[in-house]
């Protein structure tokens, strides 16, 4: 192949393959990605979640736990403020919540 026809492909590295955001789908969508991330081999997973979804985070986590990977173990969670900027310009504070899972 000469130079002018082989292609690269672009490689992009993610921060944390690992990672579930929780937003406004059904709490089985995110209970599922958890489940399928710990049975790809991930030893670890984080649970992400901002606002009134932090106790969709929570549930998200106890579901796992207790229905589908009993041996996981709650090795950390982390509470913080973001600060968000809304759609009028507005700065804003919003409560987030990491919940890190491993086994």
């Amino acid at each position: 192949m000469d130079e002018q026809t082989q292609t690269t492909q672009p490689t992009t590295k993610r921060i944390n393959d690992n990672t579930v955001y929780v937003g406004k789908k059904g709490v089985m969508g995110y209970v599922l990605a958890v489940v399928t991330n710990f049975n790809n081999g991930a030893a670890e997973v984080t649970i992400k979640a901002r606002g009134h979804l932090i106790s969709r985070a929570v549930d998200v986590e106890e579901i796992v736990k207790h229905r589908f990977v009993p041996d996981v173990k709650l090795k950390d969670i982390k509470l913080m403020t973001e600060e968000l900027q809304s759609r009028d310009g507005h700065q804003s504070k919003v409560s987030a919540i990491e919940i890190i899972l491993s086994k």
